[in-house]
C-alpha cells in the first residue's frame, strides 16, 4: 500500500520510520513517500500563500503549487484497480468524521494520500479540480482544531496501515479492540495477580472461557454505556430490520 503526503513541513512525518509502521516500511509492507509543497512554487519566496479574498484574518494557501503536487501525486500512483481512483484526504475540522470503519475501509485501498493545510486552510477550488484525478475525501479527526494537518495525517496513516494484513504481528488483536464491533475495549491485565493490594478480576483466573468472554462483553457494554453514550445509541439502536441487537 501506498501513502503520499504533501506539507509544508516534511520533517514532522519522520515518526512514520519508527515502531510498527517503520518496521512494515522497511519490509515493504507500506510504501510512505512525503513531498514538501514548497518544491512547487517558482518565486524566490517559496510563497504558497495569500491573503484571502472577501478580508479576513490569517492566509490561505494557494491553489497552484498545490496542483502541481498533486499531479505529481498522481502521476506516481500505482495502476489502480479498473474504476477506482487514488484517495486524497484532506485532514480538516470541516470534514466528515475519522472512524475506525473508515480506517478499514481505507486499508483495502492501493493508494492513499494526504494534503496537509495549513493557515486558515487550502483555496476551496483545489478540491474540485482535485476531484479529475483523486477520490478527495474532506476528513476530520475531531471536533477541535489543530495547527494543521499533519498531526490528523500521522493518527490516520497509523489506524490505517496497522490494518494492511502484515503489519500487525497478531492479527486476532485487531478483531478485539475498541470500535470494531461498536463497543470500546474491554480492561486488560497482566502478572502479577495482586498489585498493591489491588487483584485482577477472579474470572480472568478461572480458566473457564465462557465466563472470560461473557464478562468481557459486559465490560465492554458497561463502558461504552458510561463513557460513550453516543456509541451506546448507535449500537442499541434497532436494525434496518427493526430487530434488536
Amino acid at each position: 500500500m501506498r501513502f503520499d503526503v504533501v506539507t509544508i513541513f516534511p520533517e514532522y512525518l519522520a515518526v512514520l520510520d519508527v515502531s510498527l509502521l517503520g518496521k512494515a516500511r522497511r519490509e515493504g509492507l507500506v510504501d510512505v513517500h512525503v513531498h514538501h509543497l514548497r518544491d512547487f512554487t517558482f518565486d524566490r519566496h517559496r510563497t504558497v500563500d495569500d491573503t484571502p479574498y472577501g478580508g479576513g484574518a490569517g492566509m490561505v494557501m494557494k491553489a497552484e503549487p498545490w496542483a502541481l503536487a498533486l499531479e505529481h501525486v498522481a502521476a506516481a500512483s500505482p495502476a489502480p484497480a479498473v474504476g477506482e481512483r487514488p484517495v486524497l484526504v484532506v485532514p480538516t475540522p470541516s470534514g466528515r468524521p475519522f472512524t475506525q470503519a473508515t480506517a478499514r475501509e481505507l486499508a483495502r485501498r492501493e493508494h492513499v494520500s494526504f494534503a496537509c493545510g495549513r493557515y486558515e486552510g487550502i483555496d476551496e477550488r483545489v478540491f474540485g479540480w482535485a476531484e479529475e484525478r483523486f477520490e478527495v475525501r474532506l476528513v476530520s479527526l475531531g471536533d477541535y482544531v489543530l495547527n494543521g494537518g499533519e498531526v490528523a495525517a500521522l493518527a490516520m496513516i497509523e489506524a490505517i496501515g496497522r490494518l494492511v494484513p502484515g503489519v500487525v504481528g497478531n492479527p486476532e488483536s485487531l478483531v478485539e479492540e475498541s470500535h470494531e464491533d461498536g463497543l470500546l475495549e474491554y480492561p486488560v491485565y497482566t502478572k502479577p495477580s495482586v498489585w498493591r493490594d489491588r487483584e485482577v478480576p477472579p474470572v480472568l483466573l478461572s480458566g473457564d472461557h465462557g465466563k472470560v468472554a461473557a464478562w468481557r462483553r459486559s465490560q465492554q457494554e458497561e463502558r461504552t454505556r458510561d463513557r460513550r453514550p453516543d456509541l451506546w445509541g448507535a449500537f442499541t439502536a434497532p436494525g434496518p430490520d427493526g430487530s434488536e441487537r
